[in-house]
This record gives C-alpha cells, structure tokens and sequence, in this order.
C-alpha cells in the first residue's frame, strides 16, 4: 500500500517511514524544499513538496494513498500561537486536503500522552477519560486530536486511529540527548527528589505501532491508544540506565522547583534574544513536575497486536552507541 508520513525528516517520522519501507510499502514523505533529508538517506521513497502550514501544497501530497500517517509537528516553539499554528492548525490543514481528495485514506495522528494529562494517582487513566493537559504543547495537540475525531465522525467509513506515546527515545533524537550528555559529564540536576513516574517507549516500536495502525485490516476500529514498554520508571531510574549506557557514574543533584523555573526562565530570555524556539522553557517545568505520567498499552495490544520489543536498558544502550557512531556524544 501507498502511505503519506509527515515529519519524516524528523526523529520519529523518519523511523516510521523506514519500518514502512522495510515492510515493502510505497512511501511518500511531505518535506520541505529547506528539510534536511539525511535520515531519509538510502530509502526508497517518493517525496512530495509541501508544509502543513500551507493548504496549496497539500492535495498533491495526499493524492492517490492508501494511508496517512501525521508526525510532524512542533515540540518546542516560541509561543503558544506558534504551537496551535503547526500542531492543530497544520492537522487541520491536512484534513482538509484529505476531504477534496478523491479516495479517503486511513489516518494515523502521532499525537502524546501530554495531550491526554498526568495521571493523579501513579495508575494510566482510562484513554476515554477527560483530557487535561498542562502545558500549551498538549492543549495544542489535544486541539489536533479534536480534528481528528471531528473529521473521522463526519466522513463515510473512514478509520482513524490517535497514538499517544509516553516519553519517546532513541537514535536520531535531539531531546533526549541530553541525558546522555549530561552523564558523560557526570553531573546530573534532579526536580525534587527524582521519584516522579514516567512511561517509556523506544523509537523503533513506537514506529512500528504506526505502522501497524496505518496498514491494519480494514475492520480495525478508530481508536486512541497509548504506548510505553510496560515498565514505569522515576527518573532516578532514567539516571541509572544512562549511567550505564555511558559507562560513567553521574552525581545526581537535587534541585527545587523553583531553581528549575529560573533555569527555564533564563533559557526562555536567550530564546527571545536569538528569536528561536528553546526546548527548555517553564511550560517544560510545569509538565516535569508531574508526579505520574504513566500509561499502558493493554488498548493497541488487543486491537492490532503490538507489543513493545525493547526495554529501556537495551534502547539506552543502542542510543548511546547510535549517538557516538555520529559524535553526538
């Protein structure tokens, strides 16, 4: 089958256009004309000119697939007009495209667990349960799942399905890098005392549970599922694992919230001085100092088979070596 994946110059999408390669399906990718393509290297793969950002791009891309597979997106920007531009209205945009398309091909959003909220007591909220974000990045994507299921409940027989990962990882990602760094240095800043529980999932199958929704049996439901690796970890568990990967022990330091608020601040102001967007901000603060972001994957497991393959040591591991072959470490 033919499938559309957005964002695949990116960290996840590149993967997910991979594994749908690597599983003998024609894939197209929507890049920009300016996209670095150098995860894409040595795919077979047609490439479709466009942004999500500009409606006339769009149609084009969308022509003649059997499936679309959305993962772009912002996960860091300068505001929250800048999030809702891309995350909702660029979803938005690209449902459009769908609806003067001549066939109406499965979608699959790559939304996030943030989009969904913390949980309050360490257990996974239901998937139905009423979404409460925290920070301006999950209003905007629950904004894009909104879309999603708006314009799945209005077109005929058309299946969507939403996937919210717990927290990503893996070879090609700038986010977590840090980590890596951070224990190469062997210093490492805690929030509070390291406890708070989050959900894990590597790259590679958090690509092949998009795959598998984009190319499941045509009865398979529209759903939301959440993935992880079916372990919850604290970040103090975090720590250890890239300890390990790098072969150094780190001196963990406990910091208060606040310190971690000033940080972001600062981090914040150099944004605005260079006039770019900075991971680290105190929306970011807002949603580490969580104490569960915690999910399952009971959902996608019993509806299309996907379980994780990876645990968290074993794809610390493989990170940590991808990260040194290409002296990002």
């Amino acid at each position: 089958m033919k499938t559309l994946v957005t964002g695949a110059t990116g960290f996840l999408g590149s993967h997910i256009a991979e594994q749908l390669a690597r599983e003998g399906h024609t894939v197209r990718v929507l890049a920009r004309r300016t996209s670095d393509r150098s995860f894409l290297r040595g795919l077979e793969i047609e490439e479709a000119l466009g942004d999500i950002t500009q409606p006339d791009t769009l149609p084009a891309a969308v022509a003649g697939v059997d499936a679309v597979v959305h993962a772009a997106g912002l996960v860091k920007a300068r505001s929250a007009a800048e999030f809702n531009s891309v995350n909702a209205e660029g979803t938005a945009n690209l449902l459009s495209a769908l609806d003067s398309a001549a066939t109406t091909p499965r979608f699959v959003l790559i939304s996030s667990l943030v989009a969904h909220g913390p949980s309050e007591d360490g257990r996974p909220r239901p998937v139905d349960a009423p979404a409460a974000p925290v920070s301006a990045y999950g209003r905007s994507k629950l904004k894009a799942e909104e879309a999603v299921r708006s314009w799945a409940r209005d077109a005929d027989k058309v299946r969507a399905t939403i996937i919210r990962p717990g927290g990503i990882y893996g070879p090609r990602d700038r986010q977590t890098l840090i980590f890596f760094q951070l224990a190469r240095w062997r210093l490492a800043p805690l929030l509070g005392d390291g406890t708070n529980a989050i959900s894990w999932v590597y790259v590679e199958d958090a690509a092949r549970a998009a795959a598998m929704a984009a190319t499941a049996a045509d009865d398979a439901p529209s759903a939301t599922y959440t993935i992880d690796d079916g372990v919850v970890y604290t970040w103090r568990d975090l720590l250890a694992t890239v300890e390990e990967s790098v072969g150094r022990k780190v001196l963990a330091i406990p910091f208060p919230p606040w310190a971690f608020a000033a940080a972001a601040f600062l981090s914040e102001t150099y944004g605005r001085l260079r006039r770019r967007a900075v991971p680290f901000t105190r929306d970011k603060v807002i949603e580490m100092r969580q104490r569960h972001w915690v999910c399952s994957h009971d959902e996608i497991s019993r509806d299309l088979g996907w379980t994780p393959r990876v645990t968290l040591k074993e794809g610390a591991a493989l990170t940590a070596a991808w990260y040194r072959q290409h002296r990002w470490l």
